[in-house]
């Protein structure tokens, strides 16, 4: 046990003295088990780790996700959401935030990633609310947030990397996700209704279109629709699996872009070239990760816990409480992946050992990590937005967000209270 805590410590500080993750655990995980085992009985376990780690068939569903996210933002699908969105609801007040909101939630459908759809949103809806007069508060903490949506509406690379980890059914995680999605969107459509009641000035109405022109802006996002249902309801219909369902989504969103020029021979590859950096750079994480937990485990640390809260008494309420605690005191030092990765092989087995269900558990680290986007100090999407927006600054985007945040806790509340909401899908598809 206190090997282990050392061992989180010296990780900690590397990550704070900028070492690559990757490099911080797999040191890290091979010094310990090194000094414990020796260097040869060390350099075995590693190497097995790897070796099953890059034959992994779950894996390979990771590279045809963000394939397929990255053809479909070249080929402008987010244009397209956000017209459609904008066409129902930009009349309202705060309109033209509440269709961010919406449009980044059906962007991130088919994007998987929370960085990229926030970057995307940026360039698609911030012009249009400056030239309505929003605030740049409210227009950049409504892209912010609703950014996050990208890695708890399905697919998510979130949640693939959690069911690795865990050997929990991608598909069921998918599945979990859903419900849960849409009570994110509404909470975030309910900050910006607070925002706007707050400072009716931060979010005026948009003009007010026709029937004619909805319907006409609904046309176009038939791509959008056609390839979530093809991919999603293949997989939860059992037709094909995840990693099949990667396949075709990743074919589908190719003949997309390409059916709307928005590919040459040069974008292609650029797209495969970023494809496979993205996945390189995830695997080599992921696999310093399992280096990592390869320790942890050995320390019997995992097994402390439990020993330690069987022996207290506590409830299990209570230690699922601080557990969300410690992950919302993390999000603000750490960014999503390396909190993850870091944290769900300690967690899991306590968790899963005191009766909660996986898959409901998988879903509430995906909405902790969602908050950490945005909170300061190393919100992610934050960042990636000021360096989209370089005239915004920092502050104006954190104090944004602020309403989204209080969002989050009063959906993550709900999902504690509540498990139903996260595991009806699941229990109805696959058991």
């Amino acid at each position: 046990m206190e090997n282990a805590l050392i061992a989180f410590a010296v990780v900690l500080a590397l990550i704070f003295a900028r070492v690559p993750l990757v490099f911080a655990m797999s040191a890290t995980g091979f010094a310990g088990l090194a000094l414990e085992l020796g260097t040869r009985p060390a350099l075995a376990a590693i190497s097995n780790t790897v070796i099953e780690a890059g034959m992994s068939y779950s894996l390979s569903v990771l590279p045809l996700f963000v394939l397929m996210g990255n053809f479909a933002t070249r080929a402008r699908l987010s244009e397209e959401l956000y017209a459609a969105s904008y066409a129902f609801i930009g009349h309202w007040r705060g309109g033209l935030a509440s269709a961010t909101v919406v449009a980044c939630g059906g962007f991130g459908a088919i994007c998987g990633s929370s960085i990229a759809t926030a970057a995307t949103m940026a360039k698609v809806a911030m012009p249009s609310m400056r030239r309505f007069g929003y605030s740049d508060s409210l227009a950049t903490g409504a892209i912010a947030a609703g950014g996050t949506l990208g890695i708890l509406i399905p697919p998510s690379v979130i949640m693939i990397i959690y069911g690795i980890l865990t050997e929990t059914s991608i598909g069921a995680l998918f599945a979990a996700g859903l419900l849960p999605g849409v009570l994110a969107l509404a909470c975030y459509l309910a900050a910006v209704r607070l925002s706007t009641m707050i400072d009716p000035k931060a979010g005026p109405p948009g003009p007010r279109m026709n029937w004619a022109d909805r319907l006409k802006t609904l046309r176009s996002v038939w791509g959008v629709l056609l390839l979530f249902a093809i991919v999603m309801g293949g997989m939860y219909g059992g037709v094909f699996t995840p990693t099949e369902a990667a396949g075709i989504g990743a074919g589908g969103a190719f003949l997309f872009a390409l059916a709307r020029r928005a590919l040459s021979f040069r974008i292609a590859v650029d797209v495969l070239v970023e494809s496979a950096r993205t996945t390189t750079m995830m695997f080599a994480i992921l696999i310093g990760a399992l280096m990592f937990a390869t320790y942890i485990n050995y320390t019997g640390m995992p097994e402390a816990l439990q020993h330690m809260v069987k022996q207290a008494g506590t409830a299990p309420l209570t230690v699922l409480l601080a557990i969300i605690g410690i992950y919302l005191i993390l999000g603000c030092v750490l960014e999503s992946i390396s909190m993850v990765l870091l944290t769900v092989p300690v967690f899991f087995p306590l968790v899963t050992n005191l009766g909660y269900d996986p898959i409901w558990f998988g879903i509430l680290v995906v909405c902790v990590v969602e908050i950490s986007l945005i909170t300061p100090p190393v919100g992610l999407n934050v960042y990636v937005l000021n360096s989209v927006l370089p005239d915004v600054s920092l502050r104006t985007i954190f104090r944004g967000v602020v309403p989204f945040v209080l969002g989050d806790i009063v959906r993550l509340a709900v999902l504690i209270a509540f498990p139903a909401v996260t595991l009806f899908l699941p229990n109805l598809l696959f058991k």
